[in-house]
């Protein structure tokens, strides 16, 4: 049965109606993440390469409160609002993941919440 993770330490509780992380039969699922900065709304400064870089620190401050981390994440999907800028996002994505990168899915989306350009969810294995 899926279980949320409760309080995850140095991680603020979303005010959303959804939870930040769920494990399942030993299963990681890390909501969408966006480029934003802990404590703060809207996304960073610097376009799809600053977005791209804190939304994969989210994912990685997700992770480690649970005891994982990239090398665990199995499958990632990314939405991106402007797909001219695959090839800026991707290189970033690259440095998260230089070896064995999980699976991924990159779909081209009209809008994201809040006016972000990029967002990540991830499924992490135990």
């Amino acid at each position: 049965m899926p279980k949320t993770v409760p309080a995850l330490p140095g991680i603020e509780p979303s005010a959303f109606p959804f939870s930040k992380v769920v494990e399942a039969n030993g299963l990681v699922f890390v909501a969408g993440q966006v480029g934003d900065a802990p404590g703060r709304s809207g996304a960073v400064p610097g376009g799809i390469d600053a977005e791209t870089r804190a939304a994969l620190d989210n994912v990685g401050r997700l992770l480690r409160a649970v005891g994982l981390d990239y090398r665990d994440v199995v499958k990632a999907t990314v939405y991106v609002t402007d797909m001219s800028e695959f090839a800026a996002m991707n290189a970033i994505y690259r440095e998260y993941f230089p070896t064995d990168p999980p699976t991924r899915a990159t779909v081209g989306v009209a809008a994201l919440a809040a006016d972000y350009r990029f967002e990540i969810e991830v499924i992490a294995a135990r």
